[in-house]
């Protein structure tokens, strides 16, 4: 591991320390205690401190990017047993944004990644991060957007051109479709500005379909909010 690395990871070792105490509601502690996958604790940190570290994972990207080797041996093993993921990232399944990498190269244990054309939630994807945070305990969902998406551009080209698609393809994109005819006429790029409503959509949507989710929200517990990755530059700009 060379010395930025070492001396990044040593950091985060620091900043990441495992709390005590579970993290469910006492309104779902019935539900979520035989749920359990393995005993341990989750992370400690607050949604905040999550948020804090994939901003400065992700400078890291963007100033240092260099990839340095990683102990993924050790952290194997010390995580074999237990997850404690301290973030939850939905992000696009389009093989050039890879969250753990761009928010600061993180190993294995750290993030807990559902990845999807266009970034969507699904009934899959909505069990997942529900798991996610109020099973491990990860304190932050973050709807991962990207420039120059290809499920995006599609969904902006049936808006347009009455584009039509082969097999599940056409039903897959059609939840972006209502931010697709939000963004037509908007000054800047049709495709980039449709992806980043839709992650606001789809950040929406937890909340709005989930109660278990909605519920750890209002209890100042998980913190949601959507986010976009430009290609080019690396640089993750959060969305309000």
């Amino acid at each position: 591991m060379c010395k930025v690395c070492e001396g990044d990871s040593a950091g985060r070792r620091n900043f990441l320390k495992f709390g005590a105490g579970a993290l469910a509601a006492a309104a779902f502690a019935g539900a979520m205690r035989p749920a359990r996958a393995a005993e341990g604790a989750p992370t400690s940190l607050s949604p905040d401190e999550a948020l804090a570290a994939l901003r400065d994972g992700n400078a890291r990207y963007v100033s240092n990017p260099e990839l340095c080797s990683i102990d993924l041996a050790e952290q194997r093993a010390s995580v074999a047993g237990h997850q404690a993921p301290w973030a939850t990232v939905i992000a696009c399944a389009d093989s050039r944004s890879p969250p753990e990498l761009i928010f600061g190269g993180h190993g294995v244990g750290e993030l807990f990644v559902a990845r999807n054309a266009g970034n969507l939630v699904d009934t899959a994807t909505l069990g997942t991060v529900e798991y996610g945070a109020a099973v491990l305990g990860s304190p932050l969902i973050v709807v991962l957007a990207h420039t120059s998406c290809g499920a995006v551009k599609a969904a902006c080209d049936v808006v347009l051109k009455n584009a039509t698609y082969p097999g599940a393809i056409g039903t897959m994109i059609e939840p972006i479709l209502p931010a697709a005819l939000a963004a037509r006429g908007e000054e800047g790029d049709y495709v980039n500005n449709t992806a980043k409503k839709s992650a606001q959509r789809t950040a929406a949507r937890l909340t709005a379909q989930s109660t278990l989710i909605s519920g750890l929200v209002g209890e100042g517990k998980l913190k949601i909010g959507a986010a976009v990755y430009d290609l080019e530059s690396g640089a993750v700009t959060y969305l309000e």
